[in-house]
């Protein structure tokens, strides 16, 4: 199988355009590219033909451009780790986003897979840690803005705070499908109802149990359901998401 790594980061950039392209406007041309990307159209015309060449777009001049399995399998984790870090610098370092999404742009062609997963759970542990994850990263926003004074009151009683703090678990959580969320809800994932094939193509778009899945956009008809999971951007019919068992935090 071609594997990313042979890829240049000028050519990753191209593929992560034309994906980013299509998502949006469902096609894509050379002049969409170029304007994307900043560059001339000659220089567009000589990387669609190169990754024409190795089997990962399908290409032709004046022709609408499309990805190969193989060039969508590789743009969409290009795609993921871009997201992946920029969330990680936005969310736990508190970066400017606009600087986060520049810094991200040069990481996305150097870090591991494995990285990018271990983010990923970093970034749901903050998350869904009922000792208070996020109340650290509000104490690093403090951290930032304060430096290291000796006016440290505020973040040393947050700390015994939350050393004496009996975590309770309620006797009933709230359990509801991943339909049930409005844009901008999260919830953890308890189960897939599904079975068969649809149950494995769930889970092989990351639909895992144990991980946190926000909803992004939901059609006006309530079909479909755009989410975002594990870094990754789906879109889901209506009957699939009812399937997927969430709790509510």
């Amino acid at each position: 199988m071609t594997d990313a790594s042979q890829l240049s980061a000028s050519l990753e950039d191209y593929l992560e355009a034309i994906y980013n392209i299509i998502r949006e406007k469902n096609a894509v041309r050379a002049k969409d590219i170029a304007k994307r990307l900043k560059v001339s159209n000659a220089s567009v015309t000589g990387a669609l033909r190169m990754l024409a060449k190795r089997k990962f777009l399908n290409y032709a001049p004046y022709d609408v451009i499309t990805l190969t399995p193989e060039g969508e399998r590789i743009a969409r984790e290009i795609v993921r780790k871009h997201e992946v870090l920029r969330d990680f610098l936005v969310k736990v370092l508190s970066v400017d986003p606009g600087q986060a999404d520049e810094a991200a742009c040069r990481l996305e062609h150097g870090i591991p897979a494995e990285i990018v997963d271990r983010l990923v759970k970093f970034i749901e542990f903050l998350e869904i840690c009922p000792l208070g994850g996020q109340k650290l990263v509000e104490g690093f926003r403090r951290h930032l803005k304060c430096g290291a004074s000796d006016n440290c009151d505020m973040c040393i009683k947050l700390a015994q705070e939350l050393a004496s703090k009996e975590v309770s678990v309620p006797e009933k959580v709230k359990k509801n499908s991943l339909a049930d969320l409005a844009p901008g809800e999260k919830g953890i994932i308890k189960k897939i109802r599904a079975k068969g094939t649809l149950r494995k193509r769930l889970m092989d778009l990351g639909l895992l149990p144990g991980s946190v899945v926000e909803v992004e956009r939901v059609a006006p008809a309530g079909d479909p359901i755009e989410v975002k999971v594990r870094g990754y951007h789906l879109s889901l019919r209506n009957d699939e998401a009812k399937k997927v068992e969430i709790e509510v935090r």
